[in-house]
């Protein structure tokens, strides 16, 4: 698919500063072309480059800040990710898969688990390393995304379309 839109989870700027922090000192630095983020979907059709937009205005003006939770590493097998729990978040992914379900390639189907990835694309034996010494430092640590955030895929750089930060009064885990 040339040019997918990719869909992220927008950080806070604290949060942001910590894992891009993260990323820049154990991704590859040859590979490392992006800023840390959490992407919610890889590749929607630049088709729906209109309807993503409107839909991101809408859920954004509709939610407040979905709640969040670093909850530990997330094991990548040749890499690291920090792991993230947010109901809203997850509701939120469900009703955006639900919406656009057949036009979902096999990699944004199904249930996902919420991430930012700090080290891809090593050995497994350095990914066990990094992770023996983040877990013990890793600490839970609640915040709230901020918006969604819509990419256009330029291998291997994203360039922004938009972003639409969260300002409704709803909760995104409450409602279907």
């Amino acid at each position: 698919m040339p040019q997918p839109y990719i869909l992220t989870a927008e950080l806070p700027g604290d949060v942001f500063a910590w894992a891009d922090g993260l990323r820049k000192a154990h991704f590859p630095p040859e590979r490392n072309h992006l800023a840390a983020h959490v992407t919610l979907f890889h590749a929607f059709a630049p088709s729906l480059r209109e309807e993503l937009r409107a839909m991101a205005a809408a859920l954004a003006g509709e939610y407040a800040p979905p709640q969040a939770q670093v909850d530990g590493l997330l094991k990548l097998g040749g890499g690291t990710a920090i792991r993230l729990r947010s109901d809203g978040m997850s509701a939120l992914r469900g009703r955006i898969a639900d919406r656009f379900e057949t036009m979902l390639t096999a990699q944004d189907q199904g249930t996902k688990v919420l991430h930012i990835t700090v080290q891809n694309k090593v050995s497994a034996e350095a990914a066990r390393a990094l992770q023996a010494e983040l877990g013990p430092m890793l600490m839970p640590r609640r915040f709230a995304f901020t918006g969604l955030g819509l990419h256009l895929y330029h291998g291997p750089h994203w360039e922004a379309v938009g972003i639409w930060p969260f300002r409704g009064r709803a909760s995104a885990d409450t409602r279907g």
